[in-house]
């Protein structure tokens, strides 16, 4: 069939399809929909690297004294996910955690933080620990540190 896609394009699809539904709800309902993995997730714009247009999508997060950890895993693939290479690219950020709108930095985290944050993210989602075994990049993490004042 002409109309199909190749594996990795529907997957992408399906997972823009699926971040704008619960973008949608989440802001609709000042987060009292959306969670991932049965865990709490927030909503993170970052600005497009390419476009500099605002992209929004939800993700699971830990908080941590400094404010929120996320992982970019992109589901254990070869490649870093795009939001992340928004985040590298310019590392100011908001970030919706229920009906809160907080501006924060992005900073991913060294290996002595990443060390200490990955066994509470595993606790949070087991699943990380598959997506790691699957891709020879190390997976980062992120942490979103609230502006201040």
């Amino acid at each position: 069939m002409a109309s199909e896609l190749p594996p990795d394009r529907l997957k992408k699809q399906m997972i823009r399809s699926f971040g704008r539904l619960h973008t949608f709800w989440y802001r609709t309902t000042g987060g009292l929909i959306g969670g991932w993995a049965g865990g709490p997730s927030l909503l993170l714009t970052t600005t497009g690297r390419k476009s500099g247009k605002p992209r929004t999508l939800p993700l699971l997060y830990l908080k941590t004294a400094r404010g929120y950890a996320l992982v970019a895993s992109f589901g254990g693939s070869d490649q870093h996910p795009a939001w992340y290479l928004n985040l590298e690219a310019n590392p100011e950020v908001e970030i919706q955690v229920g009906p809160k709108r907080i501006r924060a930095r992005a900073q991913t985290a060294d290996e002595e933080r990443r060390a200490e944050l990955w066994p509470r993210l595993l606790k949070l989602y087991g699943g990380y620990a598959s997506y790691q075994q699957r891709t020879e990049r190390k997976i980062p993490v992120v942490e979103l540190v609230p502006e201040s004042g």
